[in-house]
């Protein structure tokens, strides 16, 4: 049985199936905008699962004008928008993420692979709830947030680690970090030490590979942090990059293939696998 995928990825589905029928009509943005009341804008933001499409009348008058007669064909465009609306479990998270987040989390829970690069903090999805508290009540002050803020978005980390630890398929993650990234002291030594144990429990899964970048090595090292997302055949990679208070997110080909030519680059790099483990040992006993 086929995975049930979630709102976020029907929508982005959808969008990219609009987009594919109105450039084979060789209509505009704007031109569709004109001939059915929409704002241009909107429409781009739906062929990029940014936005929805409210209203079933909406769809029927897009199809209709891209000639879309195939009733097997509208049938499936027209449950990819039902499925489109249904609610994200990280709901009633929206709130307190940053700008372009709620659509990464949603594609985030149905990417098969995720390799990514994180040169300053441990990657999220690896962070425990100390580790992770601690970084925002770092950042409390400074940012000016609250207390619900700092527990929410601890808590949303949590809910996403269940992508590498469920049952039924997990997540294939493949992570490199620089040294800074786990030296860097948050929280104390004792939340560091426990931080480091998790890593290399993590470390132990299949689907699971972390490397770390050391500060001896010549090499290549992007500046910002960045994912890069593999789906099933249904939708194309998209790369995901922080930002000042918010982040990017493109299936562009190009945007795709230059972060997978810097991720290649630090992962050659790198200390292999196998040597992840001893060297968070050794910080572990320089903590001491």
């Amino acid at each position: 049985m086929a995975a049930k995928r979630g709102a976020t990825f029907r929508r982005r589905e959808l969008g990219k199936e609009l987009r594919k029928l109105r450039e084979a009509q060789d209509l505009t943005l704007q031109e569709v905008g004109k001939q059915l009341g929409f704002s241009h804008t909107k429409l781009a933001r739906v062929e990029l699962g940014e936005n929805d499409l409210p209203r079933v009348g909406d769809l029927e008058g897009l199809l209709d004008l891209y000639v879309l007669s195939d009733r097997a064909d509208r049938e499936t465009l027209l449950r990819l928008h039902r499925e489109s609306l249904s609610k994200e479990p990280w709901t009633p998270y929206r709130h307190v993420m940053p700008s372009k987040m709620p659509t990464y989390r949603g594609l985030e829970q149905d990417a098969q692979v995720i390799r990514t690069f994180q040169p300053s903090f441990v990657f999220g999805l690896l962070q425990t709830e100390d580790y992770a508290r601690a970084l925002y009540l770092i950042a409390k002050p400074v940012d000016e947030t609250n207390t619900e803020f700092v527990e929410r978005n601890v808590a949303l980390r949590l809910e996403r680690r269940e992508l590498i630890t469920r049952s039924e398929n997990p997540l294939e993650l493949r992570v490199i970090m620089d040294e800074t990234a786990v030296r860097r002291m948050v929280g104390g030594p004792k939340v560091m030490r426990d931080q480091y144990d998790e890593i290399v429990e993590m470390s132990r899964l299949d689907h699971v590979t972390i490397q770390i970048l050391t500060h001896d090595v010549e090499t290549y090292r992007a500046e910002s942090n960045f994912s890069i997302l593999n789906f099933s055949e249904a939708l194309d990679p998209i790369v995901q990059v922080d930002m000042p208070n918010t982040i990017s997110v493109s299936d562009e080909e190009r945007d795709v293939q230059k972060h997978i030519r810097r991720y290649d680059a630090m992962r050659d790099s790198a200390l292999a696998p196998a040597r992840t483990a001893g060297f968070l040992q050794q910080l572990a006993r320089e903590w001491k």
